[in-house]
Order: C-alpha cells, then structure tokens, then sequence
C-alpha cells in the first residue's frame, strides 16, 4: 500500500511480502497452541499439504498430551513444548507409545518459557494459536528471531501493542482471524489511501436480539451454544459478550492503523461474510467463506499463494439470505469500552483484556452472572485510571498492570458473589 508521512506503515499489508528464508521445498512451521482449535484445524491443512508445509515444532499447554503425542508422530517434528511441567512424564510416555520401540523422540521442553523457545526456533513461519495474553512473549521471540507470524492470538498484539509494532518489520505479521484476514484480503483490492473504513462482522452470538434484562438469566449452557462457529469455552463466552468483537476492533487498528472512528462492527448472524473494505469510491469488497477457519489459517501459512482446497466453499446453486444488522451498544457494551481502552492504548487494553478473562473464568464457575462480566471489566478499566504508554512501555509495564487487574477482578468478582448469596 501507498504510506505517506501522516499515515505510517500497518503492520499487515498484503502488498508486502516478508520472506526472508523464500526457497524451495516446504515451509517450515512451528505451532503454538497445537492442541486447540487452531492448532488442530492448521495440523489438519498441514497433512493435507505436505508438499507446501512441513512442522518442525509444537506446543501446547500440557492438558491432552496423548492428543499432543499423535500430532508429534504423525508430523514428525523436532521438538514438542509444554507449558506445564507436571505433564512431561505423562507426555513421554505418551510419545513412547506413538513412536515404538528404537524410533528416536522428539526433544521436549517445558515450563512457562518453553513456548517462546520454539516461537524463536529455526523456522519459516510461526502459527502462534495460542489463547490469552500468555502469547505475548512468545509473538515476540517470533518477530525478533526474524520470523514469519501467522497470528491467530490476537490478545498478545491487544495487550502489547507498541511492543509488538517496535519489532515487526513490513509483512512479517499475517492476520489469521477470520475477521483480520477478510480484511487483509480485502485491502488487497486497493491502497491504503483509497480506505474509507474498515467493516468488522460480528455472528451477534447465541444472544443476538436479547435486550440487557434479558441477559440477566442465561446460563453457561446458553453462553457456549454458539449459532455459527465450535471454538473454545472462553472464546465462545467472549462472542456472547462481544468483548471478541471489541478486541478484535483494536486488533484492526493496530495492523492496519486505521482510527477508531473509521471501523465500524455490524451484525451477520449467517458469518459468511468476515469483514468488508469500504473505499473512498463508494465500492465495498466483501471477503466471504462459510464459517471454517481453516482459510484463514490458509491465509497465514501460504501468503502470498492460496493453497487449494484449503476450505469448503459456496454451492451457488443453492438459495441462501445473507442478513445485516445494527450493534446493540446497550446490551452488548464491551465494543465500546474497547474502542475507550484503545484509544487510551498504554496499559489500557492490557487492564481490559486481563480482568475479561478473570471474569469469564468467573461466569463459567457459577461464580459471577453473565452481566457480571462486563460489569466488572467497566468497573476495573475505570480504576486503573491513566495508564503507562507511548515508547515508555515495557513488557514489565504490562504484565504488572495485568496482574493488578486480575486481582482487583477476583476481588469484585468475590464481592458479587457474596452479595448474591446475601440476597
């Protein structure tokens, strides 16, 4: 894209390729996340694309270490990670069993770092699927390394926004939400001078239509039944909130540093389309899949070539709606405080993200009702007061303003929970 002196350079451009390892033969990749949703679905284009791909390393939090064992042998890697340290016994055994007796292991590592140690290892291109701002470090020592990131933990670029754009170089990040690559795609269509406004789709969830008063009852059933995608427990508590959509307009700034007053999210609940460019002249380029992240991820790994197959498509033979609505701010307000945060950039978005996963963790032990969550991440964001930004901004800086918001989370978290009993 076209930049000029008031526009600097987005971090995802899909005009720029950042291919410092180009050659022959398969790209080497390293997974992050390898268990979860993302990881799964990448593993599974992988082995359907062995001549484009090849998997070097993995890693995961340590919870399905047989899972973690199959996906080791079946991709033959070098090294498998885990976050968990208790879970290596169990994980050696579980690899000798895929392995057989005489065939050499992969490397383990483990504990808190060990995802970061395979993020900076020799490889093309790092899927980082982890969730939670615990993929910060690890989207870190991917860029300093000089690799290529397929980002699909948006939370690390949320929380450590000026961290993550003082390392990137042009085109090493490629979005890999479905949300983020639509767009990254989509901009492909024209340059960045011709952007009038970026359009984010949001499914509305499995509450679409309900008012405030109506959210008051709904339960952690109601919460996971989501109409249109199968990911994970917070994941899906968070697009019932929308505190996804929210984090999801920061993400936009951030990559493709369009302002806050130029992004607007509307409500799809078919998710066909995953988010729209609007240019200057009227036109509106639409990037639409049925909902399977496996393009996205697609997007990640092979920019700038498409891999074929990589996902279903339409059957145009067949009479479909496709259906747009307006956000509800009132009910769903968590879009809004996220554009406050973002604006506030610093420390803010950190606060923000840290005190919704605390209470997401709250909402799906019993501990705290659904309009509970967002409740209490407008009470810790407003506490937190100013927070630390610009180029002052450390790693430190955000993890301390992380964990006071997770305190201060468990402490409203528990007040509520008191009173409820109370009453």
């Amino acid at each position: 894209m076209t930049d000029s002196p008031a526009h600097p350079a987005p971090l995802a451009d899909p005009h720029l390729v950042y291919d410092p390892l180009a050659g022959d033969g398969p790209k080497d990749v390293v997974i992050l996340g390898s268990t979860g949703s993302i990881g799964t679905q990448a593993i599974d284009l992988v082995l359907r694309n062995p001549d484009r791909f090849r998997v070097t390393a993995l890693s995961a939090n340590g919870g399905r270490v047989a899972l973690l064992a199959e996906q080791a042998r079946r991709l033959r890697v070098r090294t498998v990670a885990v976050a968990r340290e208790d879970a290596v016994p169990a994980l050696r055994e579980a690899l000798a069993a895929e392995y057989g007796t005489g065939e050499p292991l992969p490397e383990i590592l483990a504990g808190p770092e060990a995802a970061t140690q395979v993020a900076g290892s020799e490889c093309h291109t790092v899927l980082n699927g982890i969730t939670g701002s615990i993929g910060l470090a690890p989207t870190l020592a991917a860029l300093e390394a000089g690799r290529t990131l397929a980002l699909a933990n948006k939370e690390s670029l949320i929380v450590g926004g000026p961290l993550v754009k003082a390392l990137a170089k042009p085109g090493q990040i490629i979005p890999v939400d479905s949300e983020h690559a639509a767009l990254f795609q989509s901009l492909a269509a024209g340059t960045r001078a011709d952007v009038r406004k970026l359009v984010v789709t949001a499914s509305g969830g499995p509450f679409r239509g309900r008012t405030r008063a109506e959210l008051a009852d709904v339960t952690v059933q109601d919460a996971l039944a989501h109409p249109t995608w199968a990911m994970g427990p917070v994941i899906t508590v968070n697009s019932a909130t929308l505190v996804n959509k929210g984090l999801e307009v920061i993400e936009a700034h951030l990559l493709y540093d369009i302002p806050f007053d130029r992004i607007e999210v509307v409500v799809h609940p078919q998710s066909y389309v995953h988010s729209m460019v609007e240019f200057t002249d009227g036109s509106t380029i639409a990037q639409a899949t049925p909902p399977d992240m496996r393009g996205p991820i697609a997007i990640g790994l092979g920019w700038p070539e498409r891999v074929p197959g990589a996902a279903p498509a339409f059957d145009w033979s067949k009479a479909s709606t496709w259906e747009f609505f307006p956000l509800d701010d009132e009910a769903f307000p968590s879009v809004n405080l996220a554009r406050h945060v973002g604006q506030l950039a610093g420390t803010a978005p950190a606060v923000f993200n840290a005190a919704n996963e605390e209470c997401v963790e709250a909402f799906l032990g019993g501990a705290l009702p659904f309009n509970g969550i967002m409740e209490t991440v407008i009470r810790v964001v407003e506490e937190h007061g100013t927070p630390v930004a610009g180029t002052s901004l450390t790693v430190s800086d955000v993890l301390e303003a992380e964990t006071w918001a997770r305190a201060r989370a468990r402490e409203l978290t528990a007040t509520t929970a008191t009173a409820e009993a109370r009453a």
